[in-house]
C-alpha cells in the first residue's frame, strides 16, 4: 500500500482559479491524498497562476523561485504549474523553471488529478473514490460552470490562455453543487469569464437562468451568486431570474473598463456607454435594491485625460456599490501590447488614486443608508472577535455573538457604515443547517 502523500495548493488570481484549486483538493483528498499547511511541508504542490495583471505574473514567479530551493534540498518534491501562465506552448516555461515537473494548461481537458497520478507512477485503482470520503468545503464555494471566451478585448489575455467557450452540463454543475451542500455549503458563487454565455454551445442550447432555475430548487442551499457579467449578453430573461428567484441574489458584477466611448471602441468591448447605462436603469427598475459592481482599468494606450474624466463622470452617474480599478499592464500576445503604452506611469497612479476616492465617497453615501436598517447575513467566519459575513447585496458585514454561528443565516441590525463594511449586532438567528466542520476563521487576504 503507497504511503499517503501531502500536497499543497497555492492559488493567486481570479475565483475560477479558486474554485478550480477547491475541486482538484477534493479529488486528492477521495484518493487518499492529505492537505499539508504549507508548501515546504508538501510532497506535491500545485500552483493556479494568473497572468491578468503583471503584478500576478511576479508573484508567480516569486512562489516559483521559492520552491527552486525547496527542490534542491529534496529532488523527489513535485512542483506543479497549472492557471493560466502554464499556456499550451510550455517550451519557454521549461527554459525558465528547469525544476517545473508539470505544466497544465486551463485549455487540457483530461483531469489534473489523473496527471499528478502518472506524474507520481500511481496507477488507476487511485483513480477511483473510496466510498464515504469527503472533504468540508467553506460556508460558500466557487463552481466553475463555463471555460474560456470567444472574445477579443484588446488587453486581455485570457482568450488565449483559457481556450474557447466550454459549458458544463446542468446535471454535472447540480450534482457538484448539491455535493457540496451535504457538506456544509450554503452558498455558491457561479463562475465564468462571460456568465451569460453559459450553454450557448450546448445541445439542447441552454442558458444561464434557466440554469439558475435548476439551481434554485436545490434542498439546502441558501444563495446564489455568479460572475463575471458582460453587458451585451445580459438578457431580460437574467433580469427575471434574479428578480423572480428566491435563492439568486441582488449582486451584480458587471465591468465596464472604461466611461469613454473611444476607450471602449479601442478595447474592442462592443459596447458603448449608453449601452452600459441603460443596462443598468433596467436592473434597476425591476430589481430592488440590487447591487453593482465594476471593474475599470486606467491608462490604457491612448486614454486622454479628457477621456479618463469621461470615466469619473460615468463614476457619478451610474453609482457603483464597488469599483476594483487597475492600472493598465500590457500583455504579451494581446493587441494593445503592439501600442505605445504611452500614458506615463505617474499618471496611471494619479488617475487609479482619483477612481479609489471618488469610489470611497459613493460607497460612504451607499453604505450610509444602510444604518439602523435589518439586514440577512450568511456568517462565513471570524476575525478579532466578531463573526463577519456578508449580505444578499455582497456587503461584508462585522457583529459580535458569543456562541458559533459559522454557516448560519442571521438577521443583523447595522449600526456603523464605512465605505468596505458594514458593523451591526445580532438580531435574530433563524433555524440552524448542518455546518460544514473546517470554516474559514479569517478574512482572506
Amino acid at each position: 500500500m503507497r504511503a499517503v502523500t501531502n500536497y499543497h495548493i497555492w492559488t493567486i488570481g481570479c475565483q475560477m482559479n479558486e474554485a478550480d484549486a477547491r475541486r482538484l483538493g477534493d479529488e486528492l483528498d477521495v484518493v487518499g491524498f492529505a492537505p499539508a499547511e504549507s508548501a515546504e511541508d508538501a510532497d506535491l504542490v500545485v500552483l493556479y497562476s494568473c497572468v491578468v495583471r503583471q503584478a500576478a505574473e511576479n508573484k508567480v514567479h516569486n512562489q516559483l523561485m521559492r520552491l527552486r530551493e525547496v527542490k534542491r534540498r529534496r529532488p523527489d518534491y513535485k512542483i506543479v504549474l497549472a492557471g493560466c501562465l502554464a499556456g499550451e506552448e510550455t517550451a519557454a516555461l521549461q527554459r525558465a523553471y528547469p525544476f517545473v515537473d508539470l505544466f497544465v494548461s486551463p485549455k487540457a481537458d483530461i483531469s489534473l488529478r489523473n496527471q499528478i497520478l502518472d506524474l507520481l507512477d500511481l496507477d488507476q485503482r487511485y483513480r477511483q473514490e473510496p466510498e464515504g470520503a469527503q472533504r468540508a468545503p467553506g460556508v460558500s464555494a466557487g463552481v466553475t460552470i463555463h471555460q474560456g471566451c470567444n472574445r477579443r478585448c484588446t488587453y486581455c489575455i485570457i482568450p488565449f490562455r483559457r481556450g474557447p467557450e466550454r459549458s458544463r452540463r446542468p446535471a454535472e454543475i447540480r450534482a457538484e453543487i448539491e455535493g457540496l451542500v451535504q457538506r456544509g455549503t450554503r452558498e455558491v458563487v457561479l463562475l465564468s469569464q462571460i456568465v451569460e454565455r453559459y450553454g450557448w454551445d450546448l445541445q439542447p442550447r441552454t442558458t444561464l437562468a434557466e440554469l439558475l432555475t435548476l439551481l434554485n430548487e436545490i434542498e439546502g442551499l441558501e444563495r446564489i451568486r455568479f460572475l463575471t457579467s458582460y453587458p451585451v449578453d445580459f438578457g431580460t430573461d437574467l433580469i427575471e431570474a434574479v428578480a423572480t428567484l428566491p435563492k439568486v441574489c441582488e449582486d451584480i458584477n458587471l465591468p465596464i473598463q472604461a466611461g469613454d466611448d473611444t476607450v471602449l471602441r479601442r478595447m474592442a468591448r462592443g459596447y458603448k456607454v449608453a449601452d452600459y447605462l441603460r443596462l443598468v436603469e433596467a436592473l434597476r427598475a425591476r430589481i430592488a435594491e440590487v447591487a453593482i459592481s465594476t471593474d475599470i482599468i486606467v491608462g490604457f494606450p491612448g486614454e486622454t485625460a479628457a477621456q479618463f474624466e469621461n470615466t469619473l463622470r460615468v463614476m457619478e452617474q451610474v453609482r457603483w456599490d464597488v469599483v476594483h480599478v487597475a492600472m493598465y499592464s500590457p500583455r504579451p500576445g494581446t493587441v494593445a501590447a503592439t501600442w505605445p503604452d504611452d500614458v506615463p506611469k505617474a499618471e496611471k497612479k494619479r488617475r487609479l488614486h482619483a477612481v479609489e476616492e471618488l469610489q470611497r465617497e459613493i460607497a460612504a453615501q451607499i453604505n450610509a443608508r444602510l444604518v439602523g436598517r435589518t439586514v440577512e447575513v450568511l456568517v462565513e467566519g471570524q476575525k478579532d472577535g466578531k463573526w463577519y459575513g456578508r449580505t444578499r447585496s455582497n456587503k461584508l458585514t462585522f457583529f459580535p455573538h458569543p456562541e458559533p454561528l459559522a454557516g448560519e443565516l442571521v438577521q443583523v441590525r447595522i449600526t456603523e457604515a464605512s465605505p468596505w463594511a458594514l458593523q451591526g449586532e445580532l438580531v435574530r438567528r433563524q433555524p440552524a443547517a448542518p455546518r460544514p466542520t473546517q470554516i474559514p476563521l479569517y478574512l482572506s487576504a
